[in-house]
């Protein structure tokens, strides 16, 4: 079955939680779509994956921390790539728009 969609709507109008959606998945591939507004990570909470992630910011802005005290900002069109287990935190997301990403973990 072909699916098809897009990735800037619907945005939902609450935006009380972070949104997670799952746009497809296979074997070991899952790419989400994630919603944040003014989103960021509990105080000392880090992801530490067991898949590799790479996330592109397709609207909005972002910053991402690493535990080796490095902070990388993202704004629209950047991307990274975060190899499994990189300790990781969201610290901050755009007050002034929705920041939107696109989140592949393989």
């Amino acid at each position: 079955m072909v699916e098809s969609g897009n990735i800037y709507t619907p945005v939902p109008t609450d935006l009380d939680e972070e949104v997670f959606e799952l746009l497809t998945e296979h074997q070991n591939v899952r790419i989400e779509r994630i919603i944040s507004s003014g989103h960021k990570s509990p105080e000392n909470h880090w992801y530490d994956q067991e898949q590799n992630e790479w996330v592109l910011v397709l609207k909005g802005e972002a910053c991402i921390g690493f535990e080796n005290d490095v902070d990388l900002n993202l704004g629209e069109g950047d991307h990274i790539n975060i190899p499994a287990h990189t300790k990781h935190r969201v610290v901050s997301t755009s007050l002034e728009t929705e920041t939107i990403w696109l989140a592949v973990f393989y």
